[in-house]
């Protein structure tokens, strides 16, 4: 609970489970564009084995880079490994007369990996030795923050008993 000098009266901050994720996804991605920099490869990786085309998104280095802080502050530790089968899709069957049922597909662990090291780098995520990646302090709070910052502005009457 924080104490609401304005009101004297406290007021629960808000989480990220308290705004849907969509929201925060795209509030943090416009935070970390900033922070974050796409490697030359980036724009020309695609994001799984499943896929033909690289993603057509101007900004999904950053997009991608707020979902995995979000899977790793929802999931941690998690390793590289779990979240490319998170990441993942469905990989069509056989070319030549398309009867072959559809098989599981794993996405980039390439891209997974880079953008864990620079969200490293900004001392958002850290690594557990023989788990995985966990959110930092600095990690949950600017999640915190942005839940915050997207509960405000929301425009949804089902939400507003978290206001």
């Amino acid at each position: 609970m924080v104490l609401n000098a304005a009101d004297g009266n406290h007021t629960p901050m808000a989480t990220m489970y308290d705004v849907p994720a969509d929201d925060l996804i795209e509030a943090l991605a416009d935070d970390l564009a900033d922070r974050l920099e796409e490697p030359e490869w980036g724009k020309f990786a695609k994001s799984g084995v499943d896929k033909e085309l690289p993603p057509e998104q101007d900004d999904f280095w950053a997009t991608r880079a707020a979902s995995l802080l979000r899977k790793v502050a929802d999931r941690g530790p998690i390793g590289v490994e779990r979240l490319s089968t998170e990441y993942g899709g469905a990989k069509g069957g056989s070319n030549r007369y398309q009867v072959a049922p559809d098989k599981r597909a794993d996405g980039s662990k390439n891209l997974i990996r880079t953008i864990l090291q620079q969200l490293e780098e900004e001392d958002l995520v850290e690594t557990a030795e023989g788990e995985g990646r966990r959110i930092t302090a600095d990690g949950r709070s600017l999640l915190d923050e942005t839940a915050g910052t997207v509960l405000e502005d929301l425009d949804r009457p089902e939400l507003e008993r978290y206001a």
